[in-house]
């Protein structure tokens, strides 16, 4: 038979693959990467603030003291100093047995999605939310009601009008991804409350509470209710993304569960950056370095709050003030799209992400979000102006 007869092959998708849609911010990415772009697009850590003298005497370190083990499969669970280290430096009492590493963050809210929801099931959101969370659950086929949020964080009493046969609320508490706020102590206590009350399960992922600039933020709400929660945590925020190493907290009614959708994705995450990570986390580094990443971001969000103060005179633009992490939430006057201005404003050399994307419904077309942790002061300055300059030109008639 020749190779031009054969019949090609009927592909058919699951219809989880259906729900599958490509990251907004990974297509705005492509576009940053044109010469000349000023990127405020990209929720990427500074990579000036990767310890990397320390990963290189790790490397070493972990090869030569231990490279047969480092090199070969390893337990679904984690690598065991690891998980202790990780239960240690948080702020509720947890056994290591419930600490189980992931590939990153991102892979604990896939296998929260598996475990949890099911087609059609209730899952609640804050208003707006984290993108990749929306991506994690969609292809579960549930039903997403977004929350009412204001600026201290989830509305408690629309929380308790919408909880009812919901899976579980997802929340992210400090520094949120997009919109840079803080949950106050006050409302932490009311939803725990609340959701403890209603008996309705709280997702809490915090890639970014590490990253406070004045002071840390409150107690995180699992710390209040561990049984009614999942916590989430990254080390790519505070040592390096590619080494795409989270973790999950989890009840022991719910962990095993959460293992086993493990061990059916992808076995175990890379024990070699385990036991790196677990070396350069001895002696208190973390303690030393992540300080030197708050003094940066600081520095770098104060200038995109001067930049926007001195640039957006005039125009009805207002944005928000985070006491930590990587990004900042704007608004553009009324009548106008961050969507169409997003062409305009890279045509003047500069990106950012519509806010639309983060929205599970009714989206605010008129916002978006600025990271300003990758730019340089220099860069800021720049950015800012020819945003400016772009909204300037939008609104012009």
């Amino acid at each position: 038979m020749k190779l031009n007869d054969l019949k090609a092959a009927d592909w058919t998708l699951a219809r989880r693959a259906e729900m599958m849609n490509p990251s907004v911010i990974r297509e705005i990415l492509k576009v940053t990467e044109k010469p000349g772009i000023i990127s405020f697009a990209g929720g990427l850590p500074s990579p000036r603030t990767f310890p990397i003298d320390a990963f290189s005497e790790a490397c070493a370190k972990v090869l030569r003291e231990d490279g047969q083990a480092a090199l070969q499969y390893a337990a679904s669970e984690g690598y065991a100093p690891l998980r202790e280290a990780v239960a240690a430096q948080l702020p509720w009492m947890v056994d290591p047995s419930q600490v189980l590493i992931t590939t990153g963050s991102q892979q604990g809210l896939d296998l929260v999605a598996k475990v949890l929801i099911d087609a059609g099931s209730r899952i609640l959101v804050e208003t707006p939310t984290y993108l990749g969370a929306l991506q994690a659950f969609a292809p579960m086929e549930p039903d997403v009601v977004s929350v009412a949020s204001d600026a201290e964080g989830v509305d408690v009493d629309d929380l308790a009008r919408k909880a009812a046969g919901a899976r579980f609320l997802y929340v992210l508490p400090n520094f949120q991804n997009p919109t840079g706020r803080t949950m106050s102590e006050a409302r932490r206590a009311a939803l725990s409350a609340r959701a403890a009350q209603l008996g309705l399960p709280l997702i809490e992922d915090n890639p970014y509470g590490d990253l406070w600039f004045d002071a840390p933020p409150p107690l995180p709400l699992t710390a209040r209710n561990p049984e009614g929660s999942i916590y989430l945590g990254s080390f790519s925020k505070v040592l390096a993304p590619g080494l795409r190493l989270g973790y999950v907290i989890a009840p022991k009614a719910v962990a095993p569960k959460l293992l086993q959708a493990k061990q059916a994705a992808d076995l175990h995450s890379p024990g070699f950056n385990q036991r790196m990570v677990a070396e350069v986390m001895k002696h208190g580094f973390l303690d030393r370095h992540v300080p030197t990443i708050r003094a940066l971001y600081k520095t770098q969000r104060d200038a995109m709050l001067a930049a926007l103060t001195r640039e957006m005179q005039g125009l009805d633009v207002q944005w928000n003030t985070p006491d930590g992490g990587m990004f900042l939430w704007a608004r553009l006057p009324a009548g106008m799209s961050a969507v169409d201005l997003l062409p305009k404003a890279v045509d003047k050399g500069v990106a950012f992400v519509p806010g639309a994307a983060f929205y599970a419904d009714q989206a605010d077309a008129r916002t978006l979000r600025l990271s300003f942790v990758t730019a340089s002061v220099d860069q800021i300055n720049i950015g800012m102006a020819a945003l400016a300059a772009a909204i300037r030109e939008f609104a012009a008639p």
